[in-house]
C-alpha cells in the first residue's frame, strides 16, 4: 500500500512539473510551487519555508524527496521500470563511495561561491530534468498539440490552438542529450546510483535521512537470508549478509518492504523493534576498479558537456528582408524581478523554466561560458510586455523574484539608445516614428531632426528617466540588420 501511495504521488508530481516546462498555462502555473519546493532551487533562493518543509519531511520520513518530488529521480524509476521490465532480481549491495559523493558536493559548493554557474547548472537534478523536458519533451508536445489543432480547425473547433516551436541552442541540446544518455545508462545499469553517488541534493539529504523518525527497519529475527530485499533495492544500500541498511542512501522507494515475504522489513520507527540493523557508519574500503572507471567517466562526461560550445548557424530570410541581428550590448539584460545582473547569474540554475514559460520567446540559453545555459534576453522575437510576469511566477530559485504587473511597469531593466546613422528617417528620408508610437512608458518623443527647420523629418528622443527597457522600440524598429534604437542593460534595476 505504501509503495502504491508513493508511486501515485510521484506520478502526479512529475506530470505537473513536466507540464510546467512544456506548456505553462495559467492552470498549470498554479502548481509552480512544486518547482519552488526543489532542494537546490530552495537553497539558492533562500526560501526558508521550502527548506523547513524539506528538512521536516526528511527527518520524519527519510529521503522521500528523491522518490516523490525530484523529477530526475522519478524519471530514473520510470526508466528502470520500462527499460528492464523482464529482469526481476538485478541489484546487489554496493559499498558507498563517500569520496566521490563528497568530492562532487564540494565541487558544487565551491562552484556556487565562485560563481561558476554552468557547474551548478549541470549538477542540479531539477535543472537537469528541466533542460531534458524543454529540449526533447516540448518538441514532441508541440508536434502532438499541432496535430490536434489541425484536426480541430478542420471541424471549426477552438478546443486546440497551434503552438510554435521554441528555438533552442545547439549547445543546450547537446548538454541535455549527454545528460539524458548518462542518466539512462546509469539507471539501466544499477537503478538509483546517480542519486546515491553523484547528486549533490541526494548527498545533502543523506546527512539528515540517517536520523529520520520513520525508516525501513530490518528485523534480524524474521530474516531468513534470502537476499530478495537487496536484489530489489535500486539504491543498493541493503547489506543482507551483515543485516545493515545505509539510510543515507535509502530513497524510501518501498520496494524492499513489498518484496520481503517474511515481513522482516517494515517502514516503522526504529526504536519500536528490538534488535535491528545498525546504521552503516564506517568508511568504505576502496571501490573496485570497474566502478571507479564508470564514475570517473561520468564526471568527465559532465565536465565535457559543460565546456562544449556550439553556434546556431541557421539563417532565415523573410521575403527580401534581412534577419534582425542582436545588438552588441555592453551590459546584458536580465528579466524584471532579478534586481541586478549579478544576483540573477548567481542564483540561476539554468533549469529553463522561465524560457519555456515566456509567451514572447524573449529568453534563450546562453552560450557564454560564464553564464552557460542561463537565460539571456533578446528582443528579436518580441518585447517584454509590461503586463506579463510569467517568469517571475515560475522561477524556483529567486533569481527572478516575484513581482506584480503594477511593479513591473515601473522597473527599469535597461535604457533605450538611439543610433543616428542607422535610422531610416535620415538614411531613406522617410517618416517613421514606430518607436515612439509603441513605447508603453511614453519615454520616446519625436523631435525635429533640424530644430531650425520646421519641415525637417522627426527623429526619436529618449527620456532615459522614464524608459523601462521593455524593448518595444528595438523589436518594432524597421531598420535592418541592426535596429536604429536598442536597449542597453543596466547592472542594477531601479524603479522609475
Amino acid at each position: 500500500m505504501l509503495k502504491r501511495i508513493r508511486i501515485g504521488l510521484a506520478l502526479i508530481s512529475i506530470s505537473l512539473i513536466t507540464l510546467l516546462f512544456l506548456d505553462a498555462t495559467d492552470t498549470v502555473r498554479s502548481f509552480s510551487w512544486l518547482a519552488k519546493l526543489q532542494l537546490i532551487p530552495a537553497l539558492l533562493g533562500g526560501s526558508l519555508i521550502a527548506l523547513i518543509i524539506l528538512i521536516a519531511m526528511t527527518l520524519l520520513f527519510g529521503r522521500v524527496y528523491c522518490s516523490i518530488l525530484c523529477p530526475l529521480g522519478i524519471m530514473q524509476d520510470i526508466i528502470v521500470r520500462f527499460g528492464r521490465f523482464k529482469s526481476k532480481k538485478r541489484y546487489h549491495y554496493l559499498k558507498p563511495m563517500r569520496w566521490l559523493q563528497y568530492s562532487i558536493l564540494g565541487l558544487f559548493v565551491v562552484s556556487f561561491f565562485l560563481g561558476i554557474g554552468f557547474i551548478v547548472a549541470l549538477l542540479d537534478p531539477y535543472a537537469a530534468y528541466g533542460r531534458i523536458a524543454t529540449n526533447f519533451g516540448s518538441q514532441a508536445y508541440v508536434a502532438l498539440n499541432n496535430i490536434f489543432a489541425t484536426w480541430a480547425e478542420n471541424r471549426d473547433s477552438t478546443l486546440f490552438y497551434t503552438m510554435s516551436f521554441n528555438h533552442k541552442t545547439t549547445l543546450t541540446l547537446i548538454v541535455s542529450g549527454v545528460t539524458l544518455l548518462v542518466i539512462m545508462l546509469l539507471a539501466l545499469i544499477n537503478g538509483r546510483i546517480y542519486c546515491t553517488t553523484v547528486c549533490p541534493a541526494g548527498t545533502l539529504l543523506g546527512f539528515l535521512s540517517k536520523y529520520s523518525l520513520l525508516k525501513p527497519v530490518l528485523d534480524v529475527n524474521r530474516c531468513n537470508g534470502c537476499k530478495v530485499c537487496a536484489m530489489k533495492c535500486k539504491s543498493s544500500c541493503i547489506d543482507p549478509v551483515n543485516h545493515v541498511i545505509d539510510y543515507s542512501r535509502c530513497v524510501v522507494c518501498m520496494d524492499c518492504t513489498e518484496a520481503c515475504k517474511q515481513g522482516a522489513i517494515k517502514y516503522i520507527r526504529q526504536s519500536n523493534k528490538g534488535k535491528v540493523t545498525k546504521l552503516a557508519e564506517s568508511e568504505p574500503e576502496q571501490s573496485n576498479e570497474s566502478n571507479r572507471r564508470r564514475f570517473l567517466s561520468l564526471t568527465a562526461l559532465l565536465a565535457i558537456g559543460g565546456t562544449l560550445k556550439a553556434q546556431d548557424k541557421i539563417k532565415k530570410e523573410i521575403a527580401i528582408l534581412k534577419e534582425k541581428e542582436e545588438p552588441n550590448r555592453v551590459t546584458p539584460l536580465s528579466p524584471p524581478g532579478s534586481h541586478a545582473l549579478g544576483h540573477f547569474t548567481r542564483h540561476c540554475t539554468a533549469c529553463g523554466l522561465c524560457i519555456s514559460g515566456c509567451p514572447n520567446n524573449l529568453l534563450s540559453p546562453s552560450t557564454s561560458l560564464s553564464t552557460l545555459m542561463q537565460p539571456v534576453m533578446s528582443y528579436r522575437n518580441g518585447y517584454c510586455r509590461p503586463e506579463c510576469v510569467s517568469c517571475s511566477e515560475l522561477c524556483p530559485t529567486g533569481a527572478i523574484g516575484s513581482i506584480t504587473k503594477e511593479e513591473k511597469s515601473s522597473i527599469q531593466i535597461g535604457q533605450a539608445k538611439w543610433i543616428r546613422k542607422r535610422c531610416i528617417v535620415l538614411i531613406d528620408d522617410v517618416d517613421c516614428g514606430n518607436c515612439a508610437r509603441h513605447c508603453p512608458s511614453d519615454a520616446i518623443e519625436m523631435v525635429l531632426s533640424d530644430p531650425k527647420n520646421e519641415q525637417s523629418r522627426k527623429i526619436p528622443s529618449v527620456n532615459s528617466e522614464r524608459c523601462i527597457g521593455c524593448g518595444a522600440c528595438e523589436y518594432l524598429c524597421p531598420a535592418r540588420p541592426l535596429s536604429a534604437i536598442y536597449v542597453e542593460g543596466v547592472e542594477r534595476h531601479r524603479t522609475v
